[in-house]
């Protein structure tokens, strides 16, 4: 078959590449793939973003994969996926999550858009961190001396870095007492107390609920694996060479 050719050659998935190409529809493409694997299918039309799992996973595998949490049933995750053979994804969600994974059948067009929207979602939560005080920010960083074992990941990061300083160098300018991280199930919020009150300064995706929480750790050098126990730990910073410590 010649679609199939081409899409082995490009590296692209075969259904990617059928319907990017128009040489079927993307419904009839995962009608057939439904029927054919015998997996259940679903209109992404119907589903509620808002009550989608998005903060299980990572949008790094969200983005490498292709694949979506769509719904979460105790302790099984379903997740969307245009190509039936896509058996990679549903293994690194499970093993990223701890949660048995189901496959759902979606039209590949309403899944781009949905992926899109979610990235785009993350990456606008992100923005507006140019402030130029923030080359004059420094943080003691107790891993800087070691040795990095997988740049990508500390690439991928640096937007999270950039993002905490933000948050800790508006709260110095601002004069606040402290700074609450507030995660919850469906949203997670930053408050900081000025003048006694409590003012949200930021609501950043659910999903880098543990980023932001392991960079806090880092930074204050506590154990990034204890989940359970509370830990204290202080940031030591310097901002135009005034030394200043953060405790927690």
């Amino acid at each position: 078959m010649e679609a199939l050719k081409t899409s082995r050659e490009e590296q692209t998935p075969f259904i990617s590449h059928i319907i990017a190409n128009r040489l079927v529809s993307a419904y009839r493409a995962a009608a057939a793939a439904a029927d054919e694997f015998g997996m259940p299918i679903l209109d992404l039309d119907m589903l509620d973003p808002e009550s989608m799992p998005k903060s299980l996973v990572d949008e790094k595998l969200i983005s490498k994969h292709h694949a979506l949490p769509l719904i979460q049933r105790e302790n099984r995750l379903f997740v969307g996926i245009s190509d039936p053979t896509n058996i990679q994804a549903l293994d690194e969600f499970k093993f990223n999550t701890g949660i048995t994974t189901e496959a759902v059948i979606v039209e590949e067009d309403k899944l781009n858009r949905l992926i899109d929207s979610f990235l785009d979602e993350q990456n606008s939560a992100l923005e507006g961190l140019d402030d130029a005080d923030l080359d004059n920010l420094d943080v003691e960083d107790p891993t800087e001396n070691q040795q990095t074992e997988q740049d990508d990941d500390s690439t991928s990061d640096a937007p999270i870095v950039r993002f905490v300083n933000k948050i800790l160098l508006d709260a110095i300018k601002n004069g606040a007492s402290d700074i609450h991280f507030e995660p919850y199930e469906k949203s997670y919020r930053i408050r900081s107390r000025v003048d006694g009150i409590l003012q949200e300064v930021a609501k950043p995706p659910t999903n880098l609920a543990l980023q932001l929480s392991a960079r806090l750790k880092v930074m204050s050098q506590m154990d990034i694996s204890e989940r359970r126990m509370p830990q204290d730990g202080r940031i030591k910073m310097r901002l135009s060479k005034n030394d200043l410590s953060i405790s927690g």
